[in-house]
């Protein structure tokens, strides 16, 4: 399998894709941050002195995928239609799920993937001075899919 962002050189440069088709795509990523359970009961009951976490690592997830081109030297600005991100809550860690949707001629999983980072990220953020031990873990794209428009 040829790399496609290594030229003839070795070295990386941007896809050209000037000659795809724009096609519908939609990608989905998932990944979890495990907690102390007491940090858990905390964002659960809106305790934790920064805010509401949740609602607050869902805003920067959106605005996290929409920079992904941005943070990423070799993704193309694409435009997004829709980025959906979900959490679920269980006994030792949050589930983060993204969904992200777009009509381009490249992908979109780097912008699911990219939420669902964030998103972890975030929770951390706000959660980090009652929780020394969280993890972040298992960040992984679950499915891409196009079809013509």
């Amino acid at each position: 399998m040829a790399l496609t962002h290594i030229d003839q050189k070795g070295e990386a440069h941007m896809v050209d894709i000037s000659d795809k088709k724009i096609v519908h795509r939609e990608a989905f990523a998932s990944g979890c941050i495990f907690l102390h359970p007491t940090t858990i009961e905390m964002i659960k009951n809106n305790l934790v002195k920064k805010g509401d976490v949740l609602s607050v690592a869902r805003i920067a997830a959106i605005s996290g995928a929409k920079k992904t081109f941005d943070l990423i030297p070799l993704c193309h600005n694409i435009p997004i239609n829709k980025i959906d991100v979900s959490f679920e809550i269980k006994e030792d860690c949050i589930d983060i799920k993204s969904r992200a949707v777009c009509d381009a001629k490249t992908g979109i999983e780097m912008e699911a993937l990219t939420a669902v980072s964030i998103a972890a990220l975030t929770i951390y953020d706000m959660c980090k001075a009652v929780d020394k031990q969280m993890k972040i873990s298992d960040i992984k794209l679950e499915e891409k899919t196009k079809h013509d428009i």
